[in-house]
Parts: structure tokens; C-alpha cells; sequence
């Protein structure tokens, strides 16, 4: 089986992308690589591996030749970087995953999953599923919607399309986010001895780590179509359905130090606990790893040096770095460069 990843040289995708070769899949990378390709370093002589430097907006639907499912992951990621320029996070986000998917079905790809998030939900009491209704407030959770809505319209019988609404993920990754709530409570407690927190700290967030992640996509991929086509998955677990203050306390004790906090921003317009019955019932899918396990790997790689917060690991304010350096998400047209 041949795949294409977009945005596979991401947080997410530094970790699915050997995932899958380790599967025996052959894999495509299709990345603008903003954050360089260093984080696929581990892999980058493996032949089964193609990188390709280009834009989802603009690629060669050539790329899709052969491929026989697409995983969508290229994203300006998270809600902060979403707004630093609306509009072309709709563009991205939102019109370049709605042209992969329709090229994807035009040229014969079999299969096509979506990434999503679980921030669709935005404001919302009680525990919510997949069809509980949806309150995007953020520019990033509009256009994963509107991102959903484009692909499922394309689902039949020539092709599979599955959407994955993914809770916040944590963990170490080659390519590392340090504006992700777990790890960024790490690195405060590593470096100030105390965790920053959102005020107010009662607001509820699912989490998962970035390697269970990476199964998730597995599981989908080898579960029958039947299954999967059309249909939509809220991906985590239950138990790690945390409010903030909480966590953080659970953070603190998992890396053995004296819990201390710091608030910092306006008090957190969202606020969402999730379901994961559909794809444990369905799918089978269950988690391994907790927030113990990301906060303790995360913290010994700090310890270690093996792991820097350099202004890479800070999504926002790298993509500020770019702007200010007149490295727009525009300003350098890339063709499909294999690397």
C-alpha cells in the first residue's frame, strides 16, 4: 500500500510517518516543511520514504498517482495560529484539504482521512459525541468544519472517507510543540519550577498523546470500508477528559515536582469533554499512553538537552518569525520539489 501525508513533516506526522513504514507502507510526504525536514531525520534514507516540498493548494495532482490513501494533516495548526491571518487559514485549512480530497477522488485514490479536532465543539456542557451539535468559535475549529463538510459529500462507493476529530494531543514528537497544554506545562515546571495555566483552570479539554495518535490513523486504515466510509470519530479516551487545574496538579506530580501555577491570558472561552465510545465500539481503537507518560518523556528529554525550546517548538511565534521576516505563508511559491 502506498500512502500520501500531508503536512508529514509536522507534530503529528514525524510520528505517524515511521509508524507506517515500520508497516511496510511506502509513503509519500507532500509538506511546505516550515519547520525544516530534520524532523523526519530518523527516516530519510528509508527508500520506501518520498519527499515532496510543495503547497496543498497548488500541488500536481500527479503526486496522487498510485496512492492509495491520503492521510490530510497540513494544517496551520491550533486556534492562536489560526487567527494571526484568518484568511489564509481558511485557505489552508479549509480549501487546500477540500482540493486534496476532491483531487484525491478524481484521480483514484481509494481512501482518504481528514484531520479534525475535537475544538469544533468549542463551548459546551455535559459529555458530547458525534452528534451532539458543534459551536466552532475559533477561525481554525471553522475551518475544520467546513473541511468535514467538504469531504464527507465525496464519500461512495469509489472512495472511503473517514474524519477524525483528534483531542489536544501531548508528547514528545521530532518535530516538538511547546504551545500544546501538556507539554508547555512541562516546560514551565523545567524551567520556572511552576506551570503556566489559563485562566480559569475549570475549562475541560480531551487529550492523547501524539503516538496514539498515529495508531488511530493504522486502525482506520486497515478496518473495512464498511466501516469507516462517511462516517466521523471523536479520537481519544474517556478517562483523560481533564479540566486544566487538575491537570496541571497531575503534570506536577508525574515529573516529581512541588505543584506551583502561574495564570496567564483571559479566562478560556472554551470549553468541551468528549465522548470516545464510537471508535472504541466500532473500530476497536483504544489508547495506551497517559498524560503521565508524555509529562515524564517530555521531561526527561529537557533534562537530557536532548530536547530545547527553541522558537521552533512555539507554532505562533514562529509563523510571527516568518512573517516578520516577509517568509509569508505566500511569499515563497514552491513547486513539487522531490527531495
Amino acid at each position: 500500500m502506498q500512502a500520501l501525508v500531508t503536512g508529514g513533516g509536522g507534530y503529528i506526522g514525524s510520528i505517524l510517518v515511521p509508524r507506517l513504514l515500520q508497516e511496510g507502507y511506502k509513503v509519500k510526504v507532500l509538506d511546505r516543511f516550515f519547520f525544516g525536514k530534520e524532523t523526519l531525520a530518523s527516516v530519510s534514507k528509508n527508500p520506501n520514504l518520498t519527499l515532496i516540498q510543495g503547497d496543498t493548494r497548488w500541488f500536481d495532482p500527479k503526486i496522487l498517482r498510485n496512492v492509495d490513501v491520503v492521510m490530510d494533516l497540513a494544517a496551520l495548526s491550533n486556534d492562536p495560529a489560526g487567527e494571526l491571518d484568518p484568511q489564509k487559514t481558511l485557505d489552508i485549512n479549509y480549501k487546500g484539504r477540500a482540493r486534496v480530497a476532491k483531487l484525491s477522488k478524481q484521480v483514484g485514490v481509494k481512501r482518504y482521512i481528514l484531520a479534525s479536532s475535537c475544538s469544533i465543539y468549542g463551548f459546551r456542557e455535559g459529555q458530547l459525541d458525534e452528534k451532539s451539535p458543534i459551536n466552532p468559535l475559533t477561525t481554525y475549529a471553522k475551518a475544520n468544519r467546513l473541511a468535514e463538510i467538504a469531504a464527507k459529500k465525496l464519500a461512495d462507493d469509489k472512495i472511503t472517507v473517514t474524519m477524525l476529530r483528534f483531542a489536544t494531543v501531548f508528547g514528545y514528537s521530532p518535530r516538538m510543540r511547546f504551545d500544546l497544554a501538556v507539554n508547555g506545562m512541562v516546560l514551565g515546571f523545567f524551567k520556572n519550577r511552576q506551570i503556566p495555566i489559563m485562566r480559569d483552570g475549570t475549562q475541560w479539554r480531551p487529550f492523547i498523546h501524539v503516538k496514539d495518535v498515529a495508531e488511530a490513523y493504522i486502525k482506520v486504515i486497515q478496518s473495512p470500508k464498511e466501516k469507516i466510509n462517511g462516517e466521523l470519530f471523536n479520537v481519544g479516551s474517556n478517562d483523560q477528559n481533564y479540566q486544566i487545574l487538575p491537570l496541571a496538579r497531575e503534570v506536577a506530580h508525574a515529573i516529581k515536582i512541588p505543584f506551583k501555577k502561574k495564570w496567564y491570558g483571559d479566562p478560556d472561552t472554551r470549553s468541551y469533554k468528549i465522548s470516545f465510545n464510537k471508535i472504541r465500539d466500532t473500530l476497536g481503537y483504544k489508547t495506551k499512553y497517559t498524560v503521565e507518560d508524555g509529562a515524564k518523556e517530555i521531561y526527561e528529554n529537557l533534562k537530557k538537552g536532548t530536547l530545547t525550546d527553541s522558537l521552533k517548538t512555539k507554532t505562533v511565534e514562529w509563523y510571527k518569525h516568518l512573517l516578520e521576516s516577509k517568509k509569508t505563508i505566500d511569499s515563497i511559491v514552491i513547486k513539487n520539489t522531490v527531495l
